[in-house]
């Protein structure tokens, strides 16, 4: 057993040049592809089609949103179903606390399996029994059924947790990293604020079981999206090989795509390689991309398990961890005790109307994944330019701003209006300016994660999505009696008092010695071979 650094895997330690200026076509700006795509093997992930990469993608972010859909979309419901079960406030939470727990615990599970056996077997396994356990909880007769049925669910749906995460960088190069991790986010919190919205309509109407037919229809129908369209992205590739500066163009976004098309489709003119024609690999057929078997790396599964908890030592897994769990805690304590704000007195909602609370938290959740996704790329590019070419990860940090801002004031707002029953108005304001953080924190964050360690994203991620979950369950355990004994005043300044320290003073820390510290990482020998 011998331990690596950073550095032995990835000579660059996350400073790469990302864009490159022509001296033969006018002083364009052409973008460096990194991580650099095989120049012999059109099975590797990055030069497949656009097409094929968006479609394995969509489905894999349509799994991690029916996770969330079916178990986070029955909010609404908490306040009948306690009346049903006869079950207190604190009992019909758990409905969505455990859960959150397995979310995070079952990350140590899926991804060593998944970075030994494959992606592609653990995604067909885990969507098929995740619509199996919607079925299970579609026809329980008892509370304790249903909660059994939610939490094998989020057993199953914890396999996308850190995976989908690391598809993103599997698929998808530097430059189209943020925006990749935004739709990933979007459409993890998507299915906590779509859902509860859907539910509330579908429990007054049909009951709050027709919520979980509706979930397993829609799961069976992915499940045959993950089985024919999600081929294996884990590709090994010579990671400390530098990024390919195409000789196409790249001053604009759609030339920007027109690089990738040139690559995904193997029709190449690279600078570093002569005219000469480089010998292929053959393309898999679609067949050979339906196996589930890819072979096995030369190591054991035990060191598998055992290798991503050393990387805890890097502090941006440490800050990207804090900032998702806060952020989590935040939101889901809104969904937790909505429900009982808005259907009891003075509101007297009825569950259908208690649903559109879920309107400003999509909002909220759509502008966060732009900010935190499309608008960091953007900022990012020009940041790079202006650094002659090279990107450093830390320029993702900077725009925490609007989080930090909106979520804090969010949380007053919110918990100023519940104590003081002000107009639905300021708790819906106050929501939506919470959600921000759901999707904008975690995808700047791992985003930078991924930029700094590369190499081992995937169990870096799974740190990050593990742990949130762990933390988040400590919190929101207790969120109900704390609410009961200290007011909304309090619970929810001292949630915002939180989430600025987090957020704040560590993106202050690592925009000053952020690099200095990445470089001094990189020397670490932590990561098992």
């Amino acid at each position: 057993m011998r331990f690596l650094s950073l550095r032995d895997l990835d000579q660059t330690e996350g400073t790469v040049q990302l864009q490159k200026t022509s001296t033969d076509d006018n002083g364009k700006t052409n973008i460096v592809l990194v991580p650099a795509p095989s120049r012999t093997d059109p099975n590797d992930p990055l030069r497949w089609p656009r097409w094929k990469k968006h479609v394995a993608f969509t489905s894999v972010c349509a799994f991690t949103f029916l996770t969330n859909y079916a178990i986070g979309g029955l909010a609404p419901a908490f306040y009948i179903l306690s009346i049903e079960f006869s079950q207190t406030m604190t009992s019909t939470s758990h409905l969505l606390l455990y859960p959150i727990l397995v979310l995070g615990l079952f990350n140590f599970f899926w991804v060593p399996l998944a970075n030994y056996f494959g992606k592609r077997p653990v995604f067909v396994f885990a969507s098929l029994l995740l619509c199996l356990c919607y079925v299970w909880g579609a026809v329980a007769t008892s509370f304790k059924s249903l909660l059994w049925s939610n939490i094998i669910a989020a057993f199953a749906g914890s396999s996308t947790e850190a995976l989908g995460a690391a598809i993103v960088n599997d698929l998808y190069y530097l430059h189209e990293r943020g925006s990749k991790m935004g739709i990933y986010m979007n459409a993890i919190s998507g299915g906590n604020t779509l859902g509860p919205l859907i539910c509330g309509f579908v429990v007054q109407s049909l009951g709050w079981r027709w919520h979980k037919w509706i979930a397993v229809i829609l799961t069976a129908v992915n499940f045959v999206a993950v089985l024919l369209f999600v081929p294996e992205t884990r590709y090994h590739r010579d990671a400390t090989t530098p990024g390919i500066s195409n000789n196409i163009s790249a001053s604009t976004s759609e030339e920007a795509v027109d690089i990738e098309k040139a690559v995904s489709t193997g029709v190449t003119a690279i600078r570093r390689t002569s005219d000469e024609q480089i010998p292929q690999v053959p393309k898999k057929t679609f067949a050979q991309d339906l196996k589930l078997w890819s072979g096995t790396p030369p190591t054991n599964l035990f060191k598998m398990f055992i290798r991503p908890f050393p990387m805890i030592a890097y502090p941006a897994v440490i800050y990207s961890f804090l900032c998702y769990s806060i952020s989590l805690v935040i939101v889901v304590a809104v969904n937790i005790l909505n429900s009982f704000v808005l259907q009891a007195p003075p509101y007297n909602w009825s569950p259908q109307i208690n649903g559109l609370i879920n309107i400003p938290g999509l909002l909220g959740n759509l502008f966060g994944a732009w900010a935190g996704g499309d608008l960091v790329d953007m900022w990012c590019a020009w940041r790079t330019k202006k650094n002659k070419g090279i990107f450093e990860p830390e320029s993702r940090l900077y725009l925490l701003i609007i989080p930090f801002f909106l979520t804090s004031a969010g949380c007053v707002l919110f918990g100023y209006g519940v104590q003081n029953t002000m107009s639905w108005v300021a708790l819906f304001f106050g929501y939506g300016m919470i959600s921000v953080a759901l999707t904008a924190t975690p995808t700047i964050t791992m985003a930078y994660v991924s930029d700094c360690a590369l190499p081992v994203n995937s169990d870096a991620l799974l740190l990050v999505n593990g742990l949130k979950n762990v933390v988040a369950f400590g919190f929101l355990y207790g969120v109900v009696p704390w609410v009961e004994e200290v007011g909304y005043v309090d619970c929810f300044g001292t949630m915002a008092g939180i989430f600025v320290a987090i957020v704040g003073i560590g993106a202050m820390l690592l925009i000053l010695y952020g690099a200095r510290v990445r470089h001094a990482t990189a020397k670490w020998q932590v990561i098992l071979d």
